[in-house]
């Protein structure tokens, strides 16, 4: 009964969040905002809603691992998983704006919550700072918005049925898909929390892995079929913006609402947290070679997170492995990782001279 409560908490958020994104995504582009802000924001906002009532509930239940754990794994799932298999499917193209504004934020963010994780607690004031910093990013992007040409709002509300009779509707998905997202997540933490009583598994291990992985299912889903279908802004830019969401409004109200913030244990201080953080720094130097995420580059990211999985899996269990595999990541594999990523950097830079 407790697999099945927990697999069906997944399926609800699943589809809370289809719901939700379908609706916010057609209001928005009948709006008339382009695919990258839509991605940004409505798209990488509502894919990440189930992150925020996860970590919400769990922060309300005293959970403060789950919720943390939960941050962290999503992020580092999205970059390294996700824009992993979307790479895959089809070469990604990366705006200018991403390597302007919003990776570097994705990263300044990143290296921020370690800051202030440093002390092995995010409290109530720190988590407003987050949450001010998200709204001025908004405030920031709705501005931008206001500029585009009217060429590419055409190009992007081109085949939607008339925003008047759509409205209905999808102020229906949207409000359908919050409900959903709400019982999903109640099911899914209560779920996840026994499974980890019986499995003897701390709750941070739980976090970066089941729940990590099953919130982050609406950015898989989306980000994949989008680079299928060709909108690889939506793509590119649903990964960056779900992960500056996270941070920021996730981790950000989480703290807030947990009383006396949330606690960061050193073992998310020690390895996870410092991972995200490099996770983020990896798509500078990805992001700059020729502004395409090539398919090499996208089975390194996989291949990464296939690593950090099996880490995980190992530290959790004990096993007699894990220094040997400690040592190999350390000592080969993330060195010959950061010499490829700077020989491609220094290329393309003399490449556009």
């Amino acid at each position: 009964m407790v697999l099945l409560q927990l697999f069906a908490g997944l399926v609800l958020l699943i589809v809370g969040a289809e719901l939700l994104v379908r609706g916010a995504a057609r209001l928005a582009a009948a709006a008339g905002i382009s695919p990258l802000v839509v991605g940004l924001t409505v798209v990488a906002f509502g894919t990440s809603s189930p992150e925020l009532a996860v970590s919400v509930k769990a922060a309300l239940a005293g959970q403060a691992g789950l919720a943390v754990g939960n941050v962290v794994g999503s992020n580092i799932f999205n970059v390294l998983l996700i824009l992993g298999v979307s790479a895959l499917a089809a070469p990604l193209l990366v705006s200018r704006q991403l390597l302007r504004l919003d990776v570097p934020l994705m990263i300044g963010v990143s290296g921020l919550v370690w800051l202030l994780a440093v002390d092995g607690r995010v409290g109530p004031l720190e988590g407003g700072a987050l949450f001010a910093i998200l709204v001025a990013y908004l405030v920031f992007l709705v501005v931008q918005s206001r500029h585009e040409t009217r060429a590419v709002q055409q190009e992007y509300a081109q085949g939607l049925p008339p925003p008047s009779r759509r409205l209905p509707v999808d102020l229906v998905l949207v409000v359908g898909g919050l409900a959903l997202l709400v019982l999903g997540s109640d099911w899914l933490v209560d779920g996840a929390a026994a499974v980890a009583r019986r499995l003897g598994v701390s709750d941070l291990v739980i976090g970066l892995t089941i729940i990590a992985a099953g919130t982050s299912m609406p950015e898989a889903v989306t980000s994949v079929v989008a680079s299928l279908r060709g909108q690889r802004d939506i793509a590119v830019g649903n990964v960056v913006g779900s992960n500056i969401f996270n941070l920021l409004a996730v981790l950000g109200v989480s703290s807030l609402v947990a009383p006396g913030g949330l606690e960061v244990t050193a073992a998310a201080l020690r390895f996870d947290i410092p991972v995200m953080t490099a996770v983020a720094l990896a798509c500078l130097p990805v992001f700059f070679t020729g502004q395409v995420i090539a398919r090499w580059e996208g089975a390194l990211f996989l291949g990464y997170y296939l690593a950090y999985a099996a880490y995980l899996v190992l530290a959790a269990t004990q096993h007699d492995a894990l220094p040997v595999f400690s040592r190999v990541m350390l000592l080969f594999v993330v060195p010959l990782t950061v010499v490829t990523l700077g020989v491609l950097v220094v290329r393309g830079r003399r490449a556009g001279r």
